[in-house]
């Protein structure tokens, strides 16, 4: 019976050791969620002042190409470099919304389940553990009774 006990404890004290750790890494997923929200802001500015730059530059550009001479090739050689940002500024915007739908707004939804869950496991588990426990001990009670009075039998059976 003390081997069942002895498992029952390692089983359990592994189980409290795997809530302890989802507990312990609530503020570092957390933090990692403030952070990728800080960084998707600050992609968003980025994205909006690389459109005002590239507006002001096509202007630029549009400026060079729309005048006489020898600028119009400077011209039409900055607007083809302005589209080529512009498509930066597009994979730049998409990587933002990526981040956020596919990342920030999904893991800002589970972190609250997962303290739930984990505090829900950690009730359940102790209530568990101790029923289970008395149980074991009252089993084991009742079987030591048992074999005592086994071996009284048995001891009576041999002296008569």
């Amino acid at each position: 019976m003390e081997t069942v006990e002895k498992e029952c404890g390692a089983l359990g004290g592994l189980f409290q050791a795997i809530v302890n750790d989802m507990k312990c890494s609530y503020p570092v997923w957390e933090d990692f969620s403030a952070k990728a929200t800080k960084l998707h802001s600050q992609l968003r500015t980025t994205v909006l002042a690389a459109v005002a730059f590239l507006d002001a530059f096509q202007k630029v550009a549009d400026m060079a190409t729309n005048t006489r001479g020898a600028t119009r090739d400077i011209g039409s050689a900055l607007t083809r470099m302005c589209m080529r940002h512009r498509s930066i500024e597009a994979k730049l915007r998409q990587f933002t919304n990526a981040l956020m739908e596919s990342l920030i707004t999904p893991l800002q939804d589970k972190i609250e389940d997962w303290k739930k869950t984990a505090n829900q496991l950690d009730k359940d588990h102790a209530k568990e553990y101790k029923r289970s426990r008395h149980e074991i001990k009252k089993k084991s009670s009742d079987t030591m009774k048992l074999q005592k009075k086994a071996r009284k039998g048995n001891h009576l059976e041999l002296n008569s």
